[in-house]
């Protein structure tokens, strides 16, 4: 008698499992370490919660990290990867070098948790963990991190330089940057309000404040006053001038008034598709925390290394 095509694809079912398939591995689980290692959360946490308490921007720069590492190559961890013989990494890439940090409180969270749970953990969930909570601890909204992930054994300091979307970048060229990692308008204009909190370098928005026209002139002539023409790339300007260290929508009401520090950032109030959600997460702080979280989720979920890909990095800077 041949076999029913439940009873078949059920067969199917087992030998993949049995073979360790890839979609079923490919799948994070909020509950992935609840054996392996029940007090990640609260360990991760912890260090969070002495990183941002000695420095409030800190919670900003894990979350970006957070978005280089997944948009380069998916949410692998390789941007916590030196340099070393056989490959030049993300770090020193031209939307990293001199701008992205974090990465000591990311090694001390790694030892803490391989002190309590030794090559169980990837570097890759650590730093996911870790961006929930810095947005937590300076007001934002939680969310179930689902994890799994693996360590990737490679970087790729190409494919970070051309990824990773720049402060100069029209709106054009965000939705492809967006699109290529499975990602819509709508959440690019959701996640781009992490930028309520944070800093960004002078020659990060020089441009914008000099040249651009959709920008509010008494704002542009305040931030030129610390941000010369030329010189002075360094200079920092929080990039929500009004609650710089608390995540809340401020960052909308920025654009709306036509104060968004970046180029990039100002972009999403250029056009009619992107305008009328800056508008309504401008006076929504509801609205905007949950459909941040919900596309932080998302984001989380680009391209991850699972199963018997990759590997548990003992030490988040360099392969084992």
């Amino acid at each position: 008698m041949a076999v029913t095509f439940p009873r078949r694809a059920l067969a199917l079912c087992l030998l993949a499992l049995l073979a360790g398939c890839s979609t079923v591995a490919g799948q994070l689980s909020s509950t992935f370490y609840k054996k392996k290692c029940s007090n990640l959360e609260s360990i991760v946490l912890s260090a969070m919660t002495q990183a941002v308490n000695n420095e409030p921007r800190m919670g900003a720069s894990i979350l970006r990290l957070f978005f280089h590492d997944c948009f380069v190559n998916g949410c692998d961890g390789s941007i916590l990867l030196d340099d070393n013989t056989t490959f030049t990494g993300e770090k020193n890439a031209g939307p990293n070098a001199n701008s992205v940090r974090g990465y000591d409180v990311v090694d001390t969270i790694k030892a803490n948790v391989e002190a309590a749970c030794n090559a169980t953990v990837s570097c890759a969930d650590i730093l996911a963990l870790a961006a929930r909570d810095g947005v937590v601890l300076l007001g934002g909204p939680t969310w179930t991190v689902k994890l799994g992930r693996r360590d990737a054994t490679t970087a790729s300091q190409s494919a970070a330089n051309s990824n990773l979307p720049g402060p100069g970048s029209s709106l054009a060229q965000l939705r492809t940057f967006f699109s290529n990692k499975n990602l819509n308008a709508r959440d690019l204009t959701e996640l781009s309000g992490a930028h309520t909190i944070g800093q960004a370098r002078c020659v990060n928005f020089r441009s914008h404040i000099y040249n651009d026209a959709n920008i509010n002139a008494t704002f542009a002539a305040q931030l030129q006053q610390s941000c010369p023409s030329s010189g002075g790339d360094d200079t920092l300007a929080p990039l929500d001038l009004q609650t710089p260290t608390a995540f809340d929508n401020a960052y909308y009401q920025n654009l709306v008034a036509q104060k968004g520090l970046l180029h990039s950032d100002q972009e999403l109030f250029n056009g009619v598709s992107q305008e009328a959600l800056v508008r309504r997460y401008s006076t929504g702080a509801a609205a905007f925390n949950a459909d941040f979280a919900a596309a932080m989720v998302k984001m989380g979920n680009i391209s991850p290394l699972t199963g018997s890909n990759g590997e548990i990095r003992l030490n988040c800077r360099k392969v084992n």
